[in-house]
């Protein structure tokens, strides 16, 4: 009679198999295996069974190590295989609170929860060298501050910089430089075929330290916007007075509180027509009649001639004949009917159901 243990195949790199006292029949023990190799099957496992393991998060060492001992496994039995699967799970069904991988992980987690200034000071210790994707978090700021950065590297950089933003923000980005400057960062970018992972992730994660650097500071907008906010409430002789006393002290700091202001004389040039209704949804019937009724210069009667050209011809003419009876109006009551309807406009557009027209864009 054939031995019965000659007919017992082993899978390369399995135990030996040993024979039960009782029966004589083989069986294959599971392979003691280190930590690194438990960790090499359970990824190779994984991937077989199409998961997304996000590895590009390791550390470059562990990454390094985990890559080596994969192609060093060679087979692996199923006794061994089911053993480490069953450890595996009992190790992830005995977790019950998992954290975030170091301080850098932390910041990601509770950045928006925490204060800003305090969340600087945390990002200077993290250090540079953080685990995650530095170029995430530079899609996520203002492409203003993009903008600024680009321009104070070199175009080379730039250029890297460039090219890692979606193709939406990379168009904005180029809006927001000059002419020549969005010129020789868009020809360089021909220049990047061959820049190395590892040098565009440098170049990241230096960008990232940039913002790590700057000061926090207490307002989000800037003093011009603020300025112009604050004489956008503001009755017209304030404001023109203001204005005038600016241009005598800086002008270039009263040239942008102008493009942050926005008046019912600007609505001609900043709205659009089809925007129109939206608008009259928005503002009270009494300030609307109030506004119209009150509109005095020519600037202020272009504005009403603009509103009653973009809505039903029927509203129009219901307005005009409460405009008639409302007669004549003061000009305090003119200038806070104008006013709310200034302000009804600056919240659809801060809700984003509208959008101004940009003035330098006009044409």
């Amino acid at each position: 009679m054939q031995d019965t243990n000659s007919l017992v195949q082993v899978a390369p790199g399995a135990s030996t198999p040993v024979t039960n006292a009782q029966d004589d029949a083989p069986r294959v023990v599971p392979r003691a295996l280190s930590s690194r190799q438990k960790a090499a099957v359970v990824v190779r496992l994984l991937l077989n069974e199409g998961a997304d393991i996000p590895l590009e998060e390791l550390p470059d060492d562990l990454q390094e190590k985990l890559t080596h001992q994969l192609g060093q496994m060679g087979l692996v039995d199923r006794v061994t295989l089911d053993s480490v699967a069953q450890e595996f799970a009992e190790a992830l069904d005995g977790i019950g609170l998992s954290f975030p991988h170091g301080l850098a992980g932390a910041l990601d987690a509770v950045s928006d929860k925490i204060a800003p200034a305090t969340a600087a000071r945390l990002r200077k210790e993290a250090g540079v060298r953080q685990v995650g994707d530095p170029w995430q978090r530079l899609r996520e700021i203002p492409t203003e501050d993009l903008a600024e950065m680009a321009q104070a590297e070199s175009t080379e950089i730039a250029a890297v910089m460039l090219s890692k933003l979606e193709t939406p923000k990379a168009a904005q980005l180029l809006g927001h430089l000059p002419g020549p400057v969005a010129r020789r960062i868009t020809y360089a970018v021909s220049k990047t075929a061959n820049v190395t992972p590892e040098a565009v992730e440098r170049i990241g994660w230096s960008l990232a330290a940039q913002l790590d650097r700057r000061p926090a500071t207490a307002f989000s907008d800037g003093p011009g916007a603020r300025v112009g906010a604050i004489l956008n409430q503001s009755a017209a002789s304030t404001r023109d007075g203001l204005l005038t006393a600016l241009d005598e002290e800086d002008t270039d700091f009263a040239a942008i509180v102008r493009q942050s202001i926005f008046t019912f004389a600007h609505i001609p040039a900043r709205i659009l027509p089809r925007d129109v209704p939206a608008i009259l949804r928005s503002v009270d019937q009494a300030d609307l009649v109030t506004a119209l009724a009150g509109a005095a210069g020519d600037d202020d009667k272009a504005a009403v001639t603009f509103l009653l050209s973009n809505m039903s011809t029927r509203m129009a003419d219901n307005l005009r004949d409460e405009v008639g009876e409302r007669g004549k109006v003061k000009l305090p009551e003119t200038e806070e009917a104008m006013t709310q309807i200034v302000g009804a406009i600056r919240a659809l557009v801060d809700e984003g159901a509208i959008s101004l027209i940009e003035e330098d864009s006009e044409e």
